[in-house]
């Protein structure tokens, strides 16, 4: 499998900034060929690589007002293994996190999912979470949760993810979010899913059924959005103006959303 990504953001700073940016593929994922280029107003910035204990790639920098692009692209050839089991985030991904308010959620949880295990709880929770909700494009808010979104009935695949892991947690399943580069995702951006873990493994949740998780491409994991923002910053003001993502693979596979799928 040959999966081809790509990201272009152009941006206006007001005065001197720090960001940082979340657009690379994981540093565990089988890279063939990657660039990144940020310039401001012409000039390259060379940016600091962070990497986490999950192999997400931050780059951190500086920059002063302007008119920013950044280009980013990336070729994967063949499936990554699937993600080590870590037992501190059997810990972390149990608890309560700002956009994941599980604690609220639990009487709900468990009237609903009273009885279900493995993979076929994690097919009801994703069948329940789609069957409730409708995807509105721009219709959540940065500081919307799960609870909102549930008492909403509509978002956006961050919101998905969100009640998806809020409810598994309340549950006692480990969840987490995923940001990913999603082939056959339409309208293209970047996607957010959950995983779940059972059955000793991390398993994809993706109950907006938008794009097949076989060729999902993992950039970054975390507690919820606050953790897989694909850009944020620091000290002044900024204005994205354009937003571009794209992902490709040479061997797209339907998903009929009920075999378990782990993100590779």
């Amino acid at each position: 499998m040959i999966r081809n990504v790509s990201a272009r953001l152009e941006l206006e700073t007001a005065g001197t900034t720090e960001l940082v940016l979340g657009v690379a593929v994981a540093a565990r994922e089988l890279l063939g060929g990657e660039h990144l280029e940020i310039l401001l107003d012409g000039v390259p910035i060379v940016p600091q690589e962070l990497v986490d204990r999950h192999g997400s790639r931050l780059h951190r920098f500086v920059a002063g007002a302007g008119r920013m692009t950044i280009d980013y692209g990336a070729e994967l050839a063949g499936l990554a293994e699937p993600a080590a089991v870590d037992p501190l985030d059997l810990v972390v991904y149990l608890r309560p996190s700002r956009y994941c308010e599980s604690d609220s959620l639990t009487p709900t949880a468990r009237s609903e999912f009273a009885g279900l295990s493995g993979t076929e709880l994690l097919r009801a929770v994703g069948d329940w979470v789609h069957d409730r909700l409708r995807y509105v494009p721009g219709s959540s808010r940065v500081t919307d949760g799960a609870v909102g979104t549930l008492l909403a009935r509509e978002g956006v695949c961050r919101d998905y993810a969100h009640l998806v892991i809020a409810l598994l947690r309340a549950i006692d399943v480990p969840a987490r979010m995923a940001a990913v580069y999603a082939p056959g995702l339409s309208p293209m951006d970047f996607h957010a899913v959950a995983e779940a873990y059972v059955d000793g493994a991390w398993q994809v949740v993706d109950a907006t059924g938008l794009a097949p998780r076989q060729s999902l491409v993992r950039i970054s994991t975390g507690r919820d959005a606050a953790d897989t923002a694909f850009l944020s910053n620091h000290w002044a003001d900024l204005s994205l103006r354009e937003l571009q993502v794209t992902a490709v693979v040479d061997e797209f596979r339907l998903d009929d959303g009920r075999a378990p799928v782990a993100l590779r």
